[in-house]
């Protein structure tokens, strides 16, 4: 039996864990779809912001805050940093593999389709 983390939600925390993933993949490949490069680059979380609020924005659920964008980042693969709050208002930094990148740009190519 799985042990629940901080950021699960209780009962309907397998419905959640899905929606967040899908929520990341389509915010990464919508900021690949505007031309952005974004495979191998360290990107402060920022830079991240304006497509994460989209993708939330078209499935209808509150913008994930830092904390929840950084947990969805991690666990999808990416390199996700912690930066001092004196550096940036979103204090993180995020790299994302090639594999990812990929995967984000078929995903939202096949969200794309289904509209």
């Amino acid at each position: 039996m799985r042990q629940p983390t901080f950021f699960d939600k209780g009962a309907g925390d397998d419905a959640e864990a899905p929606d967040t993933e899908s929520i990341v993949l389509h915010a990464l490949g919508e900021f690949q779809a505007r031309g952005k490069v974004l495979a191998d680059r360290d990107l402060p979380l920022d830079r991240l912001r304006g497509a994460l609020r989209r993708a939330c924005d078209a499935r209808g659920v509150s913008l994930l805050d830092d904390e929840q964008a950084a947990a969805a980042l991690g666990e999808l693969g990416a390199h996700v940093r912690r930066v001092a709050s004196f550096v940036a208002k979103h204090p993180f930094r995020v790299t994302v593999p090639r594999e990812l990148a990929e995967r984000a740009r078929s995903f939202f190519g096949q969200a794309g389709e289904g509209k």
